[in-house]
């Protein structure tokens, strides 16, 4: 079955490039971050695991680790690595578990027939300290990752997890944000001091509370 937003995300023990691993005790009270690769040595693959370890300083700030998942073996995994350091400039310093039996793939429903019957799709899922999944997004083969946009939604889930607020279209950390319409205006005015905006009874904007 498929996993669904607000589910717990499976917690599983695999053999990684940084040794083996236990997801919950490698998240710990951390968000998570865990992506899926269709296989090593595939080209848009390698541009994003290269991108992931270039903003890798940016999920630190945000109390976020990443872990990749493909179904290759660990040496595979070892000798990619070195392409993608060198190709992206970077340095590849999280964890890529070699998923060969499908574990991992199966737990998190990321073998779909249609597209292929043995690779895994390109899916991420974000995951919070409570372990419960927060959000999922599948990607087709053709279509790179933007990590820009998986910070800007953990900015979001972690400061709409502490506040009555919701974060509207396009929103970027530091914008306003919209009261959630289960506070009254009335009880708005007092939970944001910083003053409300009310464009429609049920569209109020605030200054982010946290900023």
């Amino acid at each position: 079955m498929s996993l669904r937003l607000g589910d717990t995300a499976p917690n599983f023990k695999a053999k990684t490039t940084l040794g083996e691993i236990d997801f919950y005790e490698y998240l710990g009270t951390s968000w998570g971050v865990l992506f899926s690769h269709p296989a090593d040595y595939t080209p848009i693959c390698t541009t994003e695991l290269g991108r992931t370890a270039q903003l890798e300083e940016e999920f630190r700030k945000l109390n976020v680790k990443v872990m990749a998942v493909s179904v290759d073996s660990l040496d595979k995994h070892a000798d990619w690595v070195k392409d993608i350091n060198e190709t992206q400039h970077c340095l590849v310093g999280f964890p890529i578990i070699a998923d060969e039996d499908r574990n991992v793939a199966t737990l998190y429903d990321m073998i779909h027939p249609n597209a292929s019957a043995t690779f895994t799709v390109r899916s991420l899922f974000i995951i919070g300290p409570d372990k419960a999944v927060k959000l999922i997004i599948t990607y087709p083969a053709s279509t790179g990752r933007n990590f820009i946009e998986v910070l800007r939604v953990i900015d979001s889930l972690q400061l709409t997890s502490e506040y009555s607020v919701a974060t509207p279209a396009d929103w970027k950390d530091g914008e306003d944000v919209v009261v959630v319409p289960s506070i009254s205006t009335e009880d708005a005015f007092e939970k944001f001091p910083k003053g409300l905006n009310i464009v429609k009874p049920y569209l109020r904007f605030t200054p982010q509370p946290n900023k």
